[in-house]
């Protein structure tokens, strides 16, 4: 259990913490607190529960991810990929089937950790990651139509057509001044960093618009036509629950725990990136599951880890969970203070912040990357996104395993069948010895796909740190897929940059026009790319290159 489990934060109040770190972390917590605040109410309207909902979730979540989790910098609560599975299970299962399906969500996330899946995340392939993503980003943008334009007729329908159809049919009925204050909220949300680089753009457009609505009474709707006053108390609620229908909660709960975990590891991994650490995944999920547990009981909604609310805390100085739990409490004093003020807010202004996160978690970049890569992975990244949209979320996750499953099995069948006949790599020097010492040799000995690039890549760093000059052997390398392009990139782009010299041998023609297309080969240089061993070990031992 001790190896399974280890918060950061023990692990680091053991090795100490200066106090001028102490000072960054509470003054990045304070700024990411004030980031979170609208995020948490608008999560939470857009999934169908009240305002306070959301800052419970983030005060209470947000504590005990910090306090417990694998991660310095993780940043928990509410998130914009939660609302449609949220919404969903409130029209089926009503307040209380939302609060066991999220418990049993956090019983499934502990049981991940504990079996040590933390490192599923590579057995998700970046189309289907893509795919799903892209796709609640588009149906949190179409939930925020109404509010955008104001349409106040009616109960827009769950289905995504039919919702369509019941924006279009009801446009005579659209509030121009609640579009004035959407496009007024986005404008302010994407510029104001430009002018105010501390304070949230969507914090600016709350505190700015609902004083301006206040004061002029300008007629649109605000959170206080639906929901009424905001409570400003966290109390504890017993939900209450059969164990003979503990089983109709299963599929929902499933899919919060995919989706936490995968979001949770996600953001992790990109904050690792950022501060040149290492999270523990295990311990993540296993902290993420207790999140879930506990808040529900407090009236919160499902949490995970927000890769926003992480970035902001990593940028604004935050390296230990100190700034993650101050976090929580900053929140948790404006909710006691300042939160019966909420309700004020228009509904068009939280409809123009979340219309920005759905275009920030859209990933149209890397959607249209993919769309130029092999045939497999725009199936797996289409199916995905249809399906998300259309039908569902847990079908879209499962359908887009299973068929990344299958196409990878035909795409191994196929090159089995293929003899690679471009590949010279035979007559090789057999005395590494003759290399020069800061030249190092790594050989990649298998297909570049989604469930092993990962490893190449730790691996190639790893290997590169200690070099001047590191050779990729890739004789063996019969193709790479999106993920295994997108981690060896990675690699490539941190060694360069560490001005570490890389050297290709025995790239096959497919591969190679790859790499080309996504970049690869610039960060390289085509004259480091060599058919043959020999050519490269020739290469590396010309003076000038020494």
């Amino acid at each position: 259990m001790d190896s399974i489990f280890k918060p950061k934060f023990f692990s680091l109040l053991k090795s100490g913490i200066n106090h001028k770190q102490i000072t960054s972390d509470i003054l990045a917590g304070i700024i990411v607190g004030i980031v979170a605040l609208p995020l948490a109410i608008a999560f939470a309207v857009a999934s169908g529960v009240s305002p306070e909902k959301g800052l419970i979730t983030a005060v209470v979540a947000g504590f005990i991810i910090s306090l417990l989790g694998g991660s310095r910098v993780q940043i928990g609560g509410p998130t914009g990929a939660f609302i449609i599975i949220v919404f969903g299970i409130l029209e089926k299962y009503g307040l209380n089937g939302l609060i066991i399906s999220t418990i049993m969500a956090g019983v499934i996330l502990i049981i991940f950790g504990l079996l040590k899946l933390g490192n599923v995340l590579k057995f998700f392939p970046q189309p289907l990651i893509v795919g799903f993503t892209s796709g609640i980003a588009l149906i949190i943008f179409s939930t925020q139509i109404k509010d955008a334009l104001g349409i106040d007729v009616g109960k827009a329908p769950a289905d995504f057509i039919e919702k369509w159809s019941f924006y279009f049919t009801n446009l005579n009925h659209v509030n121009y001044s609640a579009i004035a204050i959407t496009l007024i909220t986005i404008v302010i949300c994407v510029f104001s960093n430009k002018i105010i680089k501390k304070i949230p753009g969507s914090f600016i457009a709350i505190v700015l618009i609902t004083f301006v609505v206040f004061i002029f009474k300008i007629p649109v709707s605000t959170i206080e036509t639906f929901f009424g006053d905001i409570p400003r108390n966290i109390s504890l609620d017993i939900p209450e629950f059969q164990f003979s229908e503990l089983h109709n909660y299963f599929a929902p709960a499933i899919t919060i725990a995919l989706l936490g975990g995968i979001e949770s590891l996600l953001s992790a991994v990109v904050a690792d990136g950022m501060i040149s650490g290492n999270h523990r995944s295990n311990t993540e999920l296993i902290a993420q599951g207790i999140a879930n547990i506990i808040t529900p009981f407090f009236g919160g909604i499902p949490a995970t880890g927000a890769i926003a609310r992480t970035a902001t805390n990593i940028k604004n100085g935050g390296r230990t969970p100190i700034a993650g739990m101050v976090h929580a409490v900053t929140l948790l004093l404006i909710m006691l203070f300042i939160g019966p003020l909420a309700k004020l807010i228009p509904m068009s202004c939280l409809a123009g912040i979340l219309i920005v996160v759905a275009y920030n978690m859209s990933e149209w970049r890397s959607f249209v990357s993919i769309l130029k890569g092999s045939f497999f992975d725009i199936i797996i990244l289409l199916t995905t996104f249809i399906l998300t949209v259309i039908v569902d979320l847990t079908i879209a996750i499962e359908v887009g395993v299973v068929l990344s499953a299958l196409l990878f099995m035909k795409r191994m069948s196929d090159i089995a069948d293929k003899r690679i006949d471009n590949i010279v790599d035979t007559d090789v020097i057999e005395d590494y010895s003759l290399l020069p010492q800061h030249v190092g040799i790594y050989e990649i000995s298998g297909p570049l796909f989604f469930a092993s690039s990962k490893k190449y890549a730790q691996v190639i760093e790893r290997i590169g740190l200690d070099y001047n000059t590191i050779i990729i052997r890739m004789r063996h390398v019969s193709f790479a897929d999106q993920t295994g392009i997108h981690n060896f990139k990675s690699s490539v782009k941190s060694l360069t940059q560490k001005n570490v010299n890389i050297v290709l041998s025995g790239i096959n023609n497919d591969v190679y026009s790859d790499f080309t297309k996504f970049g690869i080969i610039d960060l390289i240089d085509s004259s480091n790319i060599f058919e043959s061993f020999e050519e490269a070990v020739s290469y590396v031992n010309q003076p000038e290159n020494n």
